[in-house]
C-alpha cells in the first residue's frame, strides 16, 4: 500500500483531517470554483439594493443592502465554504498527482490530534508522506 492510499484509508478512518485552503481554493481557475456560487447571488444582492433605492429611497436601498449581507454572511457564505471544502477534498484524493500539485500550492494541510491531546499538523513545508507514514506507525499495524 502506498503513501497515497494509506492517506486515503487514515481519513476515512477519521485517524488524519485533511485541511483545504478555502480562500486558495475558490478562486477564478480553481477546478472546484463555482461561477453560481461566487457571482450571482452578490450580483443579485445589489441589483435589488440598487432597485430599493430607485422604487423608494436610499434608506429602503441601504435597509435591504444589510439585510442582505447579513443574510450572505449567515445562511449563503457557510454553504459555500462547505461545498468548497468538499469539492476539493473529493478532487484532491481522486488522484496522487492532484493532491501533490495541490500540496505543493499550499491549498492543503494535514492535521492529527493524538490521545494524548497533542495536536500536530502538516503544511506544504512539510513531507505530507512522512506525516501519514509516522501516523500509521504510531497506530500500528
Amino acid at each position: 500500500m502506498n503513501e497515497f492510499e494509506l492517506l486515503r484509508q487514515q481519513i476515512e478512518s477519521k485517524r488524519l483531517q485533511l485541511g483545504v485552503h478555502i480562500r486558495k481554493m475558490n478562486t477564478p481557475g480553481s477546478p472546484v470554483y463555482r461561477y453560481s456560487e461566487n457571482i450571482v447571488w452578490p450580483l443579485g444582492l445589489v441589483t435589488v439594493a440598487i432597485l430599493g433605492m430607485l422604487l423608494a429611497n436610499v434608506h429602503v436601498g441601504m435597509a435591504l443592502m444589510s439585510a442582505g449581507i447579513v443574510w450572505w454572511l449567515w445562511k449563503v457564505h457557510p454553504r459555500v465554504k462547505d461545498a468548497v471544502f468538499e469539492r476539493s477534498a473529493v478532487f484532491a484524493l481522486s488522484d496522487e498527482q492532484i493532491f501533490d500539485g495541490l500540496w505543493a500550492k499550499g491549498a492543503l494541510t494535514l492535521y492529527v490530534e493524538r490521545p494524548d491531546g497533542q495536536r500536530h499538523a502538516a503544511t506544504r513545508k512539510h513531507d505530507w508522506r512522512a506525516f501519514v507514514r509516522a501516523r500509521a506507525a504510531e497506530d500500528g499495524p
